[in-house]
């Protein structure tokens, strides 16, 4: 039998490490694994040596893949094999122009759905029902894998703060608590890690790493889990990230969150920061308890097994020809703007 052909369809650099878990399987299975980097917000730098990249489109449609793992939004109609979305983060409430959860949002673009779980894949199996034209399967995130798989210990001297925001201006809680946040760190009283969107302003970035001392630790990177792993308690805003944490069963603070829940300490005061920090890493009874049924609801399966849900479900679908009942929409905007940002505008 002849291996299969995967692609990586990559356009940020968050997606390396949602797709490594996926690339180490697929290897695992004798199958043959490529990626295509698009646009100027992916880094090619973070390719590691034994990765192969299609340097231009042309290429990338002459490999003629059997599916195309994608991590954001869409991807090329005109690319082959099937369109598999498994996700960027997870769902964190956010609306879209419309008014609408943009986790939901179905641009026409994909053949299969691999969800993360329960309160996900209900939504999407309704909607897989009025559209008919893709499936879903809960597999869990392929990204969450090495966070379960691989087990860090750290023993952390003093308490540890991750804080991670999104670069949304209007939801970001990293300008207004700056000062607080200087103020604390400055103290010792814990060790802050600090990790921002991809996306984040420069100028918010250069303004955290100006206070870098030996309690307070800028990173960039493109594998966040390590940090996860590292640190006691986060301070967030709405970025989906929190979700990545609380799975650990470790509490989160949220700065003026969208959707705030009973999971979350969330406030809306920079003077309650210090105090609901502290209610954190004492990790109260009944908080715990929020954050166990969030992760029951959200991502229940905790085996680091669901990149080998997500093939086997493809591989069915390569070898036996199992298809959604409709086709895909025929989306000739979204594709027109495809093509032109890729400069290819050959017919299949």
């Amino acid at each position: 039998m002849q291996p299969k052909k995967y692609l990586f369809y990559v356009s940020q650099n968050y997606s390396y490490a949602i797709l490594r878990p996926l690339q180490t399987e697929i290897k695992k299975r004798g199958d043959i694994v490529k990626w295509f980097l698009h646009g100027n917000e992916v880094n090619s730098d973070y390719i590691q040596k034994d990765e192969v990249v299609l340097n231009d489109i042309l290429s990338a449609v002459a490999y003629k893949p059997d599916a195309v793992f994608v991590p954001g939004n869409v991807v090329p109609s005109f690319l082959s094999g099937i369109k598999v979305a498994v996700f960027h983060g997870f769902n964190s409430g956010k609306l879209n122009r419309k008014g609408r959860e943009d986790h939901f949002n179905i641009r026409g673009c994909f053949d299969l759905y691999c969800t993360q779980g329960p309160n996900t894949t209900e939504n999407f199996q309704w909607l897989a029902n009025k559209h008919q034209h893709f499936l879903v399967l809960e597999t869990g995130w392929p990204a969450l894998d090495p966070l379960f798989s691989v087990k860090r210990e750290y023993n952390n001297s003093t308490p540890t703060v991750l804080m991670c925001s999104t670069f949304s201006r209007n939801l970001t809680c990293a300008p207004i608590l700056f000062d607080k946040i200087k103020e604390l760190s400055s103290t010792g009283k814990w060790s802050w890690l600090v990790q921002f969107h991809p996306k984040m302003d420069r100028k918010i970035v250069e303004q955290y790493k100006s206070i870098q001392s030996e309690y307070l630790t800028f990173v960039e990177t493109d594998n966040v889990i390590p940090l996860l792993q590292k640190a006691d308690a986060m301070l967030c805003d709405t970025s989906s990230v929190l979700t990545m944490f609380l799975l650990q069963g470790k509490p989160v603070v949220t700065f003026n969150n969208i959707s705030p829940d009973e999971y979350l300490l969330n406030i809306d005061d920079p003077g309650k920061l210090e105090e609901s920090l502290e209610l954190a890493l004492k990790r109260p009874e009944a908080l715990m308890e929020k954050i166990s049924l969030f992760i029951k609801n959200t991502h229940p399966t905790q085996d680091g097994m669901a990149s080998c849900r997500v093939l086997d479900k493809v591989e069915n679908m390569i070898d036996t020809d199992e298809r959604p009942l409709k086709a895909k929409p025929m989306n000739l905007i979204r594709s027109f703007k495809m093509r032109k940002s890729l400069g290819y505008w050959k017919l299949k």
